[in-house]
């Protein structure tokens, strides 16, 4: 059966998470583009204004989006169940992320959106994402603007994105014969599964005396950057997390068994 644009799993499945937007208009707006091109998921992280009569109106019709918007305290929440996340970035950073551009953002978040829950972040109004939000994040994508005048309207920014994804949505619509790769087979690792790999390592660099991971931060930051290009699957992790608990138990005179497949 052919599917509706509001059944399609792919469509729905695509989050667009707002990192402590300022003003609630934006927040509207940014419904507004969504919807126009048939996208529903909204998250918010921490909003200063929740949305009210300034979003609605801005909003356009979108209001059901703002209804049923989540609204979170802090980032891990809103991506937790995710398999891929890709942040907004408008700068060069200190580590080198695979950055894409919007189109090649759509179509891996489409391709992402088969096999699970995905997200695009967007940063801040005044400073867009940090460093350590950026660092939970697989790829980032930058919108091409002209370099003497690149600041863009947070709605501005979504709507390029939303339009992207549109467009390729209605390509594999008309191509019939296009097959998921093997990539989207894998069980992938979520976000919250990860910082529970994170966590778990930064914990046993201390135990073993490995550094200080509470002093070196870049070091921690590294080997996010590391396991986030790697895109472990659930096995894998399960694996990492039992040759850490085999680390820890050995430092302190403790056998700890694999975990089992």
């Amino acid at each position: 059966m052919m599917m509706t644009e509001n059944t399609d799993n792919a469509l729905a499945r695509i989050r667009f998470v707002l990192v402590e937007p300022s003003l609630s208009g934006n927040i509207g707006a940014v419904a507004r583009a969504m919807k126009t091109m048939g996208l529903s998921r909204l998250e918010l992280v921490a909003p200063k204004q929740p949305p009210d009569a300034e979003a609605l109106a801005r909003a356009c019709g979108a209001d059901d989006l703002l209804q049923h918007a989540g609204v979170h305290t802090d980032l891990p929440a809103a991506i937790a169940d995710c398999r891929v996340v890709i942040g907004t970035s408008a700068r060069r950073r200190t580590l080198e992320w695979e950055t894409l551009e919007p189109p090649e953002t759509a179509r891996k978040l489409l391709d992402e959106a088969a096999a699970g829950e995905v997200a695009l972040l967007l940063g801040r109004e005044s400073s867009g994402l940090t460093n350590a939000e950026l660092a939970r994040c697989q790829f980032l994508v930058h919108i091409p603007t002209n370099p003497d005048f690149s600041s863009l309207n947070l709605a501005a920014a979504a709507q390029v994105f939303a339009y992207e994804i549109r467009r390729c949505w209605r390509e594999d619509r008309a191509d019939a014969t296009r097959a998921p790769s093997d990539e989207l087979r894998r069980d992938l690792a979520t976000a919250q599964e990860l910082e529970g790999l994170h966590g778990h390592l930064a914990d046993t660099l201390r135990d073993i005396g490995f550094g200080d991971p509470d002093s070196s931060k870049k070091l921690l930051l590294r080997l996010r950057h590391l396991f986030n290009r790697a895109r472990p699957d659930r096995v894998e992790i399960n694996i990492l997390r039992g040759i850490l608990s085999a680390a820890q138990g050995r430092k302190s005179g403790k056998r700890s068994t694999p975990p089992a497949d």
